[in-house]
């Protein structure tokens, strides 16, 4: 019976024949994760969603990684960069576009990634992996680290700082078609640092400032010799090598003299007179002096010298289009061109100059240092190595090739970096599963004569790295109070068990404390340049039984400390072992037939590799650990040390390096 204002509804019976029709059910939707889940098993994808990741670098390999982590599912992806974007990246740096340009490569990156994965949590860091807030305390918030960097000093410290935080690390590189990612685990594989790197290509000082005959050599004359007497610090020294320099003991002497005379011509900068002042000097008195050393071109053909006043003629009809030399960077500009780009570039740099020096206040003395990137600097280079080389008789270069040349850039070769970043993704599985005896050390050699994909089981750490041989602890300590000497004798010596042994305690700046080294043992702590998150080494110096390096980690109390004392070890550390240093073994005495190992002659062609192995012998590099020098406190000056690192520009074949910026 309906009720009032309903509409009553009939009933019916369904009929004794009727047949009820089966509805298809309809297919599930899949996901991304329901996909990723197939491919790499539910346990490992839960892994991935679950890992909390950092990558450094945003680069070539970054933008590839980045994608790959992103579309793997990864549950949060931190991300490391202090560059900005060049056009130069547009080609094989695919998350970046023209409208990009000057902008933050980590932020771009972070924004473009976003959109393949929405789900995942991507967050950006315009900031420099060496700043103190990406501690070791940092570090340990992370599953894995990626690294994908361009410079060798911030791999290193990337290193470091997953070595001392137990954080897995898994560095790659490229360099034009050639590949490699290392997994590295500290006590598990060799780290970044067991194996030497190749020491960075110099060239003799006479031969850059005398007889050069490379185009290499008067790049390297502008760029660490003219730009820098005239804008940076003089003499750079560490861009060549003095190892031959007794023997040109006057030559030398006639080299440190034309460097003052440039200094003079230096003063004269934003006047009319400045530009033939410097090119007279550089360009004809020294080629004067040089020509008239008869003995030094018997066998070559000596320079030719120019004259300012008729080249500014000759330049003429080329000064009225300077606009368009300057824009076509492929061209291999003539004597002419290159007088006028020289020119145009000393006017621009003088003028940044003089505008830094009215601005600079009571600060150091302002500089302009090279950049590949600075138009300003390049064009400078360029056209000063282009009119040298044409003194010299040498060939010229294109802006573009000296920009590859004087900026260290290894060609860089878009699926190299996909190959290598995919490659990082797989290995990064197994970390995730622990599976390190299943990881591989992987080289990518499209010409060899094995395989494109060259792998071969981690390598084990090397006994004697100074990196990631040693042992690594932490210390409380109030900053306010704390003395070396509470730290020697109430940490190491107790707590750690250094007892009555010989140590020496050093940071990054020198020595701190050693038997002979002990008037540092009453000052504070914080006087001495210790501040939270300094690390300080500790070398055992006995003879027999030594303990390994060790490596402690300052963290500042944020409350009282127990007991009173001003500093305390880790609870976790109340009882630490440290290894001991291994026992040398006797080196095998050589019978004159080569060096043997149990009877048998040592392997050393390198052709029995079989292009598997890639690794090439490298010079030593100092022991990072023992540093000699002796520290420099607060309020003391530091020392000028600034390394400019100079290549030939032949990156073919050795050690795997990065290649991009």
């Amino acid at each position: 019976m309906a009720t009032q204002g309903q509409i009553p509804v009939p009933m019916t019976t369904m009929p004794q024949n009727h047949v009820v029709v089966p509805v298809a059910p309809v297919a599930p939707v899949l996901t991304r994760d329901s996909f990723n889940s197939q491919s790499l098993g539910r346990a490992t994808n839960a892994h991935v969603k679950q890992a909390r990741v950092l990558m450094v670098g945003a680069g070539g390999i970054g933008c590839e990684l980045l994608k790959n982590l992103a579309l793997t599912g990864f549950g949060e992806i931190h991300v490391v960069d202090l560059d900005t974007i060049d056009l130069s990246n547009l080609n094989r740096q695919f998350l970046f576009r023209q409208e990009h340009i000057k902008k933050s490569k980590a932020l771009v990156a972070t924004e473009a990634a976003q959109r393949f994965n929405p789900d995942v949590k991507i967050v950006a860091h315009h900031a420099n992996i060496k700043d103190s807030e990406f501690n070791v305390q940092w570090f340990r918030g992370f599953n894995i680290v990626f690294n994908a960097l361009d410079n060798l000093e911030a791999r290193r410290h990337v290193n470091k700082m997953c070595l001392a935080s137990d954080v897995p690390l898994i560095e790659s590189g490229t360099t034009g078609f050639n590949g490699q990612v290392q997994v590295i685990k500290k006590g598990v594989t060799a780290c970044y640092d067991c194996t030497p790197k190749e020491t960075p290509k110099s060239f003799p000082v006479c031969t850059i400032r005398s007889t050069p005959s490379q185009p290499i050599h008067c790049i390297v004359w502008g760029k660490s010799y003219l730009l820098n007497e005239i804008f940076g610090v003089s003499e750079d020294a560490s861009a060549f090598d003095h190892s031959e320099d007794q023997d040109n003991a006057e030559e030398i002497a006639e080299l440190r003299r034309e460097s003052e005379e440039l200094r003079r011509i230096q003063q004269s900068m934003g006047t009319v007179e400045f530009p033939q002042l410097l090119f007279d000097k550089v360009f004809n008195k020294d080629v004067v002096r040089l020509r008239s050393m008869e003995d030094m071109w018997k066998s070559r053909k000596p320079p030719e010298p120019l004259d300012y006043e008729f080249l500014t003629e000759k330049a003429a009809d080329a000064a009225a289009s300077s606009d368009s030399i300057l824009a076509d960077g492929q061209k291999v500009w003539s004597l002419e061109e290159s007088f006028v780009v020289f020119n145009n570039s000393l006017g621009r740099l003088s003028r940044r100059m003089l505008d830094l020096k009215e601005n600079q206040g009571s600060g150091p003395q302002p500089m302009i240092t090279f950049d590949k990137d600075d138009e300003d600097t390049l064009d400078f280079v360029a056209a000063s190595a282009n009119i040298r080389s044409a003194i010299f008789g040498i060939d010229r270069k294109s802006r573009f090739d000296i920009k590859q040349m004087a900026g260290n850039i290894i060609p860089a070769i878009a699926t190299t970096n996909a190959i290598v970043a995919g490659l990082c993704v797989l290995e990064s599985f197994k970390v995730l599963r622990g599976e390190y005896d299943q990881a591989r050390e992987v080289f990518l050699t499209p010409f060899a004569f094995a395989r494109l994909l060259a792998s071969d089981r981690p390598r084990r750490p090397d006994p004697d790295c100074p990196v990631c041989s040693v042992y690594s602890t932490s210390v409380y300590v109030d900053l306010s109070r704390a003395t070396l000497n509470d730290l020697v004798e109430d940490f190491l010596r107790l707590e750690l068990g250094y007892g009555g042994k010989e140590i020496s305690v050093s940071n990054d700046v020198g020595i701190l404390y050693d038997p002979d080294e002990t008037e540092n043992l009453d000052k504070k702590l914080s006087e001495l340049g210790i501040s939270q998150d300094s690390c300080i080494t500790i070398v055992d110096d006995d003879d027999d039984d030594p303990f390994v390096n060790v490596i402690v980690n300052i963290q500042e109390a944020k409350e009282p400390l127990g007991g009173g004392k001003p500093i305390q070890g880790n609870a976790a550390d109340t009882k630490p072992e440290i290894p001991r240093k291994p026992k040398k073994t006797p080196t095998t005495e050589d019978n004159g037939v080569g060096a043997t190992t149990n009877g048998k002659h040592a392997v050393t062609d390198e052709a029995s590799n079989k292009g598997t192995n890639l690794k090439r012998p490298r010079a030593d590099e100092p022991d990072e650990a023992t540093p000699t020098k002796k520290a420099r406190f607060a309020g003391e000056a530091p020392a000028t040390d600034d390394d400019v690192i100079l290549v030939d520009g032949d990156s073919s074949g050795g050690a795997i390096v990065v290649d991009d910026d």
